[in-house]
């Protein structure tokens, strides 16, 4: 009797186990084909190019993909297709003119379930929510009226970068982290920040080093294998699952406590501006601010958190640039010299005025982005492109480092030259500037760009104004060149930590006594 019943479970089995392979061999050979899908690396059954993927220096790898497959690269991880885009005409001809097609996110287990940070900007499918979420970042840090708003706290901001910077010269990445987080509490909350041990500092912090960690595309292991989240924390391996539920727990506190801190701000007759403030306001009065809460918060620290972490990356590779360039820097102080003098720091005003200074912000975004693959896109529908077919949900990497980095549109890329955005023409320099790549394409744009490009334009300015920012002496009397080196394997790059030398700048002394007797320590 029980051979009659082993014999069909065993049959049963085998079929199952049939039907399972000979789906994944019919969908490996729809990923495989040579016919219709554009060139790449050959993949491997079941792990498709997982195996080549890395995990440091992504940009550069693809990069260098592209001598051999062009500048679309097709790669497969596990079952997941990929796109990678290596020039400015593939990413506008697929994220900008086929935007409709190409501007949902991939989904994420691990950022949105397991970091806890659910539906944010960075992550939202295309749809009313996103739109409405974009509206809202639009409004206070796009338009010139909002941005006129928040123009002496960026000015004060920057007065108390620089005095920061000439009373612990050594601490300048903590300097450079207080003005891109001031900055932004200020905009979304209303918070000024008084002094370095602020608890509103951390919670961005803590929430960033995390997710920042674990973010980068390909990384976490867990979103092309979903099945792993059910993995137990304690198991062998399971690091992301560890790490994880610290992230969370941060996530959670960069979402509430600055919203709290806003509702006790108006609960005591505060009046200062913000976007947080303006929309509890908005959706109070409609009565809807229960159902409206959640996205306000998510919005809020997700905004607090990216704004953060993209400032601070561009002003420190500014530095460091102007440590190994200093003929840039004193050609830099010369013109400010020039059109403003010593008396008073730079305004967003003189900015047409600063040529030069521009040509060095431009390469700045250029030298090193700070998000050098940005965030990805994916396909909502099944689309071609020169003749090649692109399956619904592909993901679109785009390699914004290799596309300010193209040594035909940029010779010599890896040196830092400024002049080479000099005398352009209007169109010529349209089609180099970096400003138009590195935030981003289409309808997925950074919403907060011109925002974060003034403050980085007021730091700069005030700092070259000022400051004297020099290569360290070792304690013999040698200079220390820092290496040109940054931080990869996340989505975002930072300048690796460097010495300097920061001292007041001679020329500036009157200015600099007063900078000195207006910034709380």
């Amino acid at each position: 009797m029980s051979l009659l019943v082993d014999v069909p479970l065993q049959i049963l089995l085998a079929a199952v186990s049939a039907t399972l392979i000979g789906c994944i061999l019919l969908y490996v050979t729809r990923f495989t084909s040579a016919d219709d899908l554009p060139p790449g690396p050959r993949p491997l059954p079941l792990i498709g190019n997982a195996h080549q993927f890395p995990m440091k220096d992504v940009e550069r790898t693809f990069a260098g993909w592209s001598d051999q497959y062009g500048d679309i690269i097709f790669l497969r991880i596990f079952t997941r297709p990929m796109l990678i885009v290596n020039s400015t005409t593939a990413a506008r001809d697929l994220l900008e003119k086929r935007s409709a097609k190409s501007s949902d996110r991939p989904s994420s287990v691990l950022m949105t379930d397991l970091f806890g940070w659910g539906n944010v900007i960075a992550t939202l499918p295309m749809g009313e929510r996103l739109n409405k979420h974009r509206r809202w970042i639009h409004s206070t840090f796009f338009t010139e009226g909002s941005l006129s708003q928040f123009a002496s706290a960026q000015s004060r901001e920057t007065r108390t970068l620089i005095g920061g910077l000439l009373r612990t010269p050594e601490r300048h990445a903590a300097h450079v982290h207080r003005l891109a987080s001031s900055l932004v509490l200020e905009a979304l909350y209303g918070h000024t920040i008084t002094s370095e041990d602020d608890e509103y500092l951390t919670y961005a912090e803590q929430a960033l080093i995390g997710t920042a960690e674990a973010a980068a595309p390909g990384a976490a292991i867990v979103d092309f294998l979903p099945f792993l989240r059910h993995v137990p924390a304690w198991f062998p391996g399971a690091e992301f699952k560890r790490r994880a539920i610290k992230t969370k727990a941060a996530v959670h506190l960069a979402h509430t406590k600055p919203y709290e801190l806003v509702e006790r701000l108006m609960a005591s007759g505060d009046e200062k501006p913000s976007l947080v403030r303006s929309l509890i306001e908005q959706y109070t009065a409609k009565g809807t601010l229960a159902a409206e809460r959640d996205d306000i918060m998510n919005v809020g620290a997700i905004t607090y958190v990216a704004a953060i972490d993209t400032t601070q990356s561009v002003l420190l590779n500014f530095i460091l640039a102007m440590v190994l360039h200093p003929e840039v820097f004193v050609k830099a102080q010369e013109e400010i010299d020039r059109v403003i003098g010593n008396d008073r720091l730079p305004e967003p005003s003189d900015r047409e005025s600063l040529p030069y200074l521009e040509c060095i912000l431009r390469e700045v975004y250029r030298w090193n982005p700070p998000g050098p693959l940005g965030l990805p896109h994916v396909l909502s529908e099944e689309d071609t492109y020169r003749g090649y077919r692109l399956p619904k949900g592909c993901m679109i990497l785009a390699n914004l480092w290799f596309m300010t980095h193209n040594a035909e549109l940029y010779p010599d890329p890896e040196s830092f030259r400024p002049e080479r955005f000099w005398g352009l023409s209007e169109e010529k320099l349209e089609e180099l500037c970096p400003r138009n790549v590195i935030f981003g394409y289409g309808r997925r744009i950074c919403p907060g760009r011109r925002f974060a490009d003034r403050s980085i334009w007021l730091a700069m300015a005030a700092m070259i104004a000022t400051l004297d920012i020099r290569k360290a002496r070792d304690a013999s009397g040698e200079e220390i060149t820092p290496r040109m080196a940054f931080t990869s394997g996340s989505v975002t790059s930072h300048a690796e930590d460097f010495v300097c030398s920061i001292s007041p700048r001679a020329a500036a002394t009157s200015l600099i006594a007063s900078i000195a007797t207006s910034v709380t320590p």
